[in-house]
C-alpha cells in the first residue's frame, strides 16, 4: 500500500554574535562561515544589530548580531 507522503521542510532560527576588525560586512561573512561549519543547511540570515567598540577615539572591532536560519534534519 504506497502512502501519499507531503515533503515538509522545519527549519530553526539561532542567534550568534561575530566580530571582525575589519568591516561589519567582514563581520558578516566569518559569521556565516563559523555557522555553516557547526550547522548543517544553513539557508539564510538576518542582521539584527550591529556595534562598534571604540577605544581611544578609534574603532578596534565591527561586531554584528545575525539570526541564522537553518533547516532541521528528518
Amino acid at each position: 500500500m504506497a502512502k501519499n507522503k507531503e515533503e515538509v521542510t522545519i527549519a530553526r532560527v539561532t542567534e550568534l554574535t561575530a566580530a571582525s576588525p575589519v568591516s561589519f560586512e567582514d563581520a558578516v561573512k566569518r559569521g556565516i562561515e563559523r555557522a555553516a561549519k557547526k550547522l548543517r543547511d544553513v539557508r539564510g540570515a538576518w542582521v539584527k544589530a550591529m556595534k562598534v567598540d571604540v577605544a581611544g577615539g578609534k574603532v578596534t572591532s565591527y561586531r554584528v548580531n545575525l539570526q541564522v536560519t537553518f533547516v532541521l534534519e528528518d
